[in-house]
């Protein structure tokens, strides 16, 4: 065994302590990013208080995916509606005139009620001085299998957004 002296003993113990400085900021640097990496982890808040990217990333697909679902039930909804408002007569127009030349101020009018394949009715009130006569006729695409008259016509038509000649 070699003899320890005074000044051995000093190198020795100087080498240790600077070994065991070295391992205790390896240590503390090693902690530091460990907790870095950790709050990295935990960046985002959930419902529950902190989670994971991991655990943040499934949240959001989950929620992407029940949007998902609810946009397609929308669209199915949207499509029912459409198809239900195809039927509904929203085409409308009213057509005045004079039926009868001795009386002015328009009463008599004639009015198309039309969905969008051009099924509906026709209406038409002829007012005279003495009397008023109603009329309904049914329209299939646009056109009657009674007899139109003129204004019948360009009611229908303008329901239809069709433009009518002068």
């Amino acid at each position: 065994m070699l003899p320890l002296d005074r000044p051995l003993l000093d190198e020795i113990t100087l080498g240790a302590s600077g070994a065991a400085i070295l391992a205790l900021i390896s240590g503390v640097v090693a902690n530091l990013r460990v907790r870095r990496l950790r709050r990295g982890m935990r960046l985002l808040d959930g419902p529950g208080g902190p989670e994971s990217v991991l655990e943040a990333l499934n949240r959001g697909s989950a929620e992407t995916q029940a949007l998902r679902n609810e946009l397609a039930r929308a669209k199915g909804e949207l499509d029912i509606a459409r198809n239900e408002l195809a039927d509904a007569l929203r085409h409308v127009a009213v057509v005045r005139y004079d039926a009868f030349g001795d009386m002015g101020g328009r009463m008599s009018f004639t009015a198309a009620l039309l969905d969008d394949s051009g099924d509906g009715l026709v209406i038409t009130s002829i007012n005279g001085r003495t009397e008023a006569r109603a009329y309904a006729k049914g329209v299939k695409q646009g056109t009657s299998d009674q007899s139109l008259s003129p204004e019948e016509s360009e009611a229908i038509a303008l329901a239809l957004g069709r433009r009518v000649k002068a």
